[in-house]
Formats: structure tokens, C-alpha cells, sequence
């Protein structure tokens, strides 16, 4: 019996491979310092086939975060209208997503692997870069590099504490509550004064 050798050719086993190398290479290199042909190297792939399954780098992160949703579709959706209620809207929309009971499971083990230390490199050169910062591009705010990771550490806050450990009341609260509460704080990120650069 002959063995065949060499880069494997596309099948479904082939797409999952690619996921597995571009999760590790992302958490052990970070966003930035990984290339679609080492992620095709690592999968023992042709690098036509990374971009035949998951067309560019971004898109492929986002597949590889293993969510139910893209989460650049869903922010899209928080930046259409006027940024002076940017904020509410964003709470809102936020939460649509996590209540959902369909959603929810999948959201919260993804939310769980972001407490590992594998999962560093990953939002912080990663899922910054490709989900949150174009949010703030989208809406036409100043600075976005400074302002979109304080709307994340907010966001982030209120995943660990409402959906993850369950802290009361916060975890029983209505969401109108919730965007009642929230809403302001992400609105002054998003549009308030910021204290200067030093």
C-alpha cells in the first residue's frame, strides 16, 4: 500500500486543522507576529487553503475564537446611528447577545477561556485589534486606541461578573437596569473628555 505525503489536501479535517494551528499560534505569538503561512505550515497545509476556507487573517481569527456569532457583525449593528447614544445602544445590544439562551452557553465558554493565561496574547493583540478597536473606527470617535479598551474593560467587568461568577444583583438584574447603569459609563469612554497623555 502506497502512503501519500506531503501538504494535506482540503477536506473538512483539513479546515479543522487550520483552526488548531491558528488557535495556538495566536495565543503563543499574538495577533501581530503570526502569518497565515506559519498558521498553513504549523496545519501541514497549502497557504491557498487557509485563505480558501477562512479568506484573510482577521476572518480567521474571529473563526478561530470559536463563537456562535462574529462579533464584528454584531458591533456593526451598535454603530449605526448617532454616537451620542452610542453608548446605550452598545449596552443594550451587548446584552441581547449574552441573554439569548441560545447563545448563552457558547458565549460564557468563550468568556471562560479568556481567564487563561494562553488567552493573553489573544485579546490583547488579537481580538482588540480585529473586534473592538474598529467599533470605535465605525463610529467616528477620537482616539479609539484609548477609549475602545476602556469599553472593553467595562464590557469584559460585566461578563465575568453577571454571566461567569454570578455576583448579585448583578447577575438577576433586568437589562434595562443594567443599560440604565452601564450606559452612561461606556457613553463618557466613548465621547467624554479624557485626562491627557502624559
Amino acid at each position: 500500500m502506497t502512503t501519500s505525503r506531503g501538504r494535506r489536501p482540503g477536506s473538512p479535517d483539513t479546515r479543522a486543522a487550520i483552526l488548531e494551528s491558528a488557535r495556538t499560534l495566536f495565543a503563543a505569538r499574538g495577533f501581530a507576529a503570526t502569518s497565515l503561512r506559519s498558521i498553513a505550515s504549523a496545519a501541514g497545509v497549502d497557504p491557498a487553503l487557509v485563505h480558501h476556507y477562512f479568506g484573510g487573517k482577521d476572518d480567521l481569527f474571529v473563526a478561530a475564537l470559536s463563537l456562535p456569532i462574529d462579533p464584528r457583525a454584531v458591533f456593526a449593528q451598535f454603530a449605526a446611528g448617532e454616537v451620542e447614544d452610542a453608548g446605550e445602544r452598545l449596552v443594550r445590544g451587548f446584552l441581547s447577545v449574552w441573554d439569548d439562551p441560545e447563545l448563552q452557553p457558547s458565549m460564557v465558554g468563550f468568556a471562560r477561556g479568556l481567564i487563561e493565561p494562553s488567552a493573553t496574547e489573544m485579546i490583547r493583540h488579537g481580538f482588540l485589534r480585529v473586534v473592538i478597536w474598529p467599533l470605535g473606527d465605525a463610529l467616528g470617535i477620537d482616539e479609539p486606541g484609548r477609549r475602545m479598551p476602556l469599553v472593553a474593560s467595562q464590557m469584559i467587568g460585566l461578563v465575568m461578573l453577571r454571566y461567569l461568577i454570578a455576583v448579585e444583583p448583578l447577575a438577576s438584574m433586568p437589562p434595562d437596569d443594567v443599560v440604565a447603569i452601564y450606559a452612561p459609563t461606556i457613553q463618557r469612554y466613548l465621547t467624554g473628555d479624557l485626562p491627557p497623555l502624559p
